[in-house]
């Protein structure tokens, strides 16, 4: 018996199965190495600017983003405070306005029902006199009338002669989203001089919900000279973290706070080098990677890139990769995501990189790289979208017509399955 002959005796005595484990690997390995070879890894390759692929599009920045396929939801208006009335009209944004503005518009669930809370302020945004409220709902649609959070910041209530104007005598307040916190529903809330971003007195305040008498009540600082972009999340040392501008962020950078364990306001401060170097970084985001050890963060570029920058972290946020440019295409926007329990990762933003319209969502399956878009609203500005995930369900709140409206979509996540990007190629 020769040599071949032998090897293909002993071949022959493999198990059927073993063939095909070796053969499905050596095809797993091989897909693996054809990905891509500037795939983004948080300690390996933090500067790889991919995060979004597919073979649906050519540049990102040509994309027709209203030719996206379509995401079935529910929809509602919980706060509309458009004006057609007698009051003053003001320009903001390209558009004439009437009335106030809602914005900063945040979710949660706690006690059985769904909780939104939002800047609600006279004229355009972030005026003297800007208040937060909140509303609450059973099923995510049918929601209560809005009622005061926050009482008016100090002498700047409707009486005031700075009141719905942007001047350093007055002040305002800026919704910062819900935090659960050792069984308690407390929700954050920024309060500065309301003339530029921001005043010199910057704090970031805790408001806890009484369940007695069903109301909130000031429950302390949690940190001075400190507003937040999302409440705090853990991370995997088991602390908490939330980012970080200072009144004078323009300057020095964005930085993350990461602590919150000892006290909801012991905190330590850990600058992203670069974010005002590289970049005009605001209102930044992040979330655990998969591995469970690794952090990314992504900004918005108020240079107006066109795109989303990223930031990596493999010990906790003390230390951060340079930001880097991606080729995500940004409306230079507020936007959020979250990684669903099914384990995929949802971004939902402003992906047109000149104008706020439409509102999407986009899917990942580690969160560095996305490879669907879906079209969830446009037609007018939309801004500062919030996502929760509950019973097969998720929450989108966000702020419309101009910052004028708070409104909330429901979206079934066995929809999210059913995005295909074929049918946006079939529209081109």
């Amino acid at each position: 018996m020769n040599n071949w002959e032998q090897m293909n005796t002993e071949l022959s005595r493999i198990p059927v199965f073993s063939i095909m484990f070796f053969t499905s690997l050596f095809l797993i390995i091989g897909c693996q190495e054809v990905k891509t070879e500037n795939y983004p890894n948080a300690a390996n390759n933090p500067e790889s600017p991919l995060m979004l692929q597919g073979d649906w599009f050519d540049k990102p920045h040509d994309i027709n983003f209203d030719l996206l396929p379509k995401i079935p939801y529910e929809h509602v208006v919980v706060s509309n405070v458009q004006d057609a009335g007698d009051s003053l009209e003001y320009t903001f944004s390209g558009h004439t306005l009437k009335g106030g503005v809602n914005q900063h518009n945040y979710l949660t669930f706690h006690a059985n029902k769904f909780w939104l809370m939002w800047s609600d302020g006279p004229g355009v945004e972030d005026r003297v006199g800007q208040l937060v409220k909140y509303a609450t709902s059973l099923d995510g649609i049918k929601w209560t009338m809005p009622k005061m959070m926050t009482p008016y910041p100090p002498n700047s209530g409707p009486s005031s002669e700075f009141y719905n104007t942007r001047n350093p005598k007055g002040m305002r307040w800026i919704s910062r989203g819900f935090w659960h916190y050792n069984g308690e529903l407390l929700a954050l809330a920024s309060l500065d001089e309301a003339a530029g971003f921001f005043g010199p007195s910057l704090e970031l305040r805790a408001f806890k919900w009484d369940e007695t008498g069903e109301t909130w009540k000031d429950d302390g600082l949690i940190m001075d000279n400190a507003i937040n972009n999302f409440p705090p999340k853990k991370i995997p040392s088991g602390e908490l973290m939330m980012s970080r501008r200072s009144y004078d962020y323009t300057d020095k950078g964005v930085d993350f706070m990461v602590g919150g364990i000892e006290g909801k306001d012991k905190w330590e401060v850990f600058p992203v080098l670069g974010t005002n170097s590289e970049l005009s970084a605001e209102e930044p985001y992040w979330w655990v990677l998969p591995d469970g050890k690794s952090l990314m963060a992504m900004f918005r570029d108020n240079r107006q890139s066109g795109y989303l920058y990223r930031s990596f972290s493999i010990d906790n946020g003390r230390s951060w990769s340079k930001p880097v440019q991606t080729d995500f295409p940004d409306a230079r926007s507020k936007f959020h995501g979250l990684r669903l329990s099914n384990g995929k990762y949802i971004l939902v933003s402003n992906p047109h990189p000149k104008k706020r319209d439409p509102i999407a969502l986009s899917i990942s399956d580690d969160g560095m790289v996305f490879n669907k878009m879906g079209y969830l609203m446009g037609g007018r500005q939309i801004d500062y979208p919030n996502v929760i995930e509950h019973e097969g369900y998720i929450l989108i709140a966000f702020a419309g017509s101009t910052k004028q409206k708070i409104e909330v979509l429901k979206i079934k996540i066995s929809d999210l399955d059913k995005l295909d990007m074929s049918d946006y190629v079939k529209h081109l």
